[in-house]
């Protein structure tokens, strides 16, 4: 359901994702998917590893597993899913994650944790993949300490300034986890608005998602994500929902950011 920040709910479609993503690996055949995050405080280890295994043999070795501790409040409210504090949400994503990966990689998977009890469990089939991407959006020190002790991809949010001092954490991170952070893919992303109007610009860097918000002209937009490559960052990713209010305002705001910026970069 469309976020609210507290426990108010809003109209609005929005799909089941774990629904929706084997249509895509159907109708496409070079793009990576996955979902950006499935929270494990709804989701159990378990289905995660199974569904991500038969997705990843849908699209032949295109999937990436986000997986996340759990956050936005209306859902969890309006559907009576306990959400729990932020540190017992991070305690049970601990267990989940080293669940999730031993059933993608091993034959059976024994995990005996203060949240799951599994034993002797098998997961078939195994992924295409060697070793299926698991990828963890975060910031906190603690979540960032889990994502380089068990994750292979990192995200992130902000405009390049914030997104560089996170991944300045991250690294550190890495250092503390044994890690080499070069090892891991690392994406960030930023609402992006192709607008030329200084006085649009500047509400939109002062409104609550100014520090993850990039807005201006194409050659500025060029140089802002050109940032993102120079500090490390592997791939940005340019969320739909800002580029229109209907599918094909997107579509069409989509190809022009391809064919005008992206293709400079």
């Amino acid at each position: 359901m469309p976020n609210t920040g507290d426990e108010s709910l809003a109209p609005g479609d929005v799909h089941e994702c774990w629904s929706i993503l084997p249509a895509v690996a159907a109708v496409t055949s070079r793009l990576r998917l996955g979902p950006l995050v499935a929270p494990t405080s709804i989701h159990h280890p378990a289905l995660l590893a199974n569904r991500a295994a038969t997705l990843d043999r849908l699209s032949k070795g295109r999937l990436i597993l986000g997986l996340g501790a759990g956050w936005q409040i209306n859902e969890h409210a309006a559907y009576g899913i306990p959400l729990k504090t932020p540190g017992m949400r991070v305690s049970r994503f601990e267990e989940s994650i080293q669940i999730v990966r031993s059933l993608l990689d091993s034959d059976r998977t024994t995990f005996h944790g203060d949240f799951y009890d599994i034993t002797d469990a098998p997961s078939d089939p195994k992924p295409v993949q060697e070793t299926l991407p698991i990828l963890v959006g975060t910031g906190s020190p603690r979540m960032l300490r889990i994502t380089a002790q068990h994750a292979q991809d990192w995200n992130t949010w902000g405009v390049p300034e914030l997104a560089a001092d996170r991944r300045s954490v991250f690294a550190e991170s890495c250092c503390a986890a044994d890690t080499d952070p070069d090892s891991m893919h690392s994406c960030v992303q930023a609402l992006i608005f192709m607008v030329d109007d200084q006085r649009a610009i500047d509400g939109i860097i002062a409104g609550e998602m100014g520090n993850r918000s990039i807005a201006g002209s194409d050659d500025h937009l060029i140089k802002q994500l050109g940032r993102y490559a120079d500090d490390g960052f592997d791939e940005t990713i340019v969320p739909d929902f800002a580029l229109g209010d209907t599918a094909e305002a997107r579509l069409d705001a989509y190809r022009r950011f391809n064919d005008d910026i992206a293709s400079q970069l």
